[in-house]
């Protein structure tokens, strides 16, 4: 796609899983692009020996969600707006979601319960008839059961300017040690040249709730690279 514009280097964004996406084409591609950011997600390793499911709660969403049929089922109790508006509700919170035994992930969900202040109900409605139309399919294949594929590169390095934006209250922090993974540097030793910025009160859809600070820290991070 890139060859047929002409462009020689892109500049990638990805958001959630879409850091592994936009990770994946720089390694494999590192002359290809000028610089990577991510929201809300690292760089992260892959693979079976990677994916720490005995430290995660059994019923935490993304062991149910690697389950093939187990999210459909669940989701498909409910209409595809309510099923986008539990997500949003949900993961805004700062607690690993986690289900009990008799329980699925849309369950934890109080259906009195509103949408986070920064979500709008035609936000709602917008995204609901995207996925109308796309379902859920992709979503749940990219990261959930995708999660445990290698990267299939040897220099496990990502070599260009790369930005990390997080919000100190997302959820994601909780996972497995995650936060110190960023905090303490060892993210950098496969993300050398990364700067990381954390929202005070970001939630783990930063981009939507600050949605000009975060563009502001995005340009921010590009001007120094031109």
């Amino acid at each position: 796609m890139i060859d047929s514009l002409d462009i020689h280097k892109v500049f990638l964004v990805g958001k959630d899983f879409g850091a592994r996406v936009v990770f994946h084409f720089a390694l494999l591609h590192p002359n290809r692009v000028l610089a990577v950011a991510t929201l809300g997600v690292p760089f992260l390793l892959t693979g079976p020996g990677t994916f720490p499911q005995d430290l995660l709660p059994k019923g935490f969403y993304m062991l149910r969600w690697q389950e093939s049929g187990r999210a459909e089922a669940d989701f498909g109790r409910f209409d595809t707006k309510t099923v986008v508006k539990n997500i949003y509700i949900l993961f805004s919170g700062s607690e690993l979601p986690a289900a009990k035994d008799d329980e699925e992930i849309m369950d934890l969900v109080d259906p009195s319960t509103p949408l986070p202040a920064w979500f709008t109900e035609e936000d709602l409605a917008n995204y609901a008839s995207l996925y109308e139309n796309s379902g859920f399919k992709t979503a749940l294949q990219v990261p959930y059961r995708a999660w445990l594929e290698e990267y299939g590169v040897e220099d496990i390095k990502i070599k260009v300017p790369s930005l990390l934006v997080m919000g100190e209250k997302d959820y994601a922090l909780k996972f497995s040690g995650l936060e110190r993974f960023i905090s303490s540097g060892m993210v950098k030793e496969y993300v050398p040249n990364l700067e990381i910025t954390f929202l005070p009160e970001g939630s783990h859809f930063v981009q939507e709730q600050f949605p000009e600070q975060v563009n502001q820290l995005i340009i921010d991070f590009l001007n120094k690279l031109v």
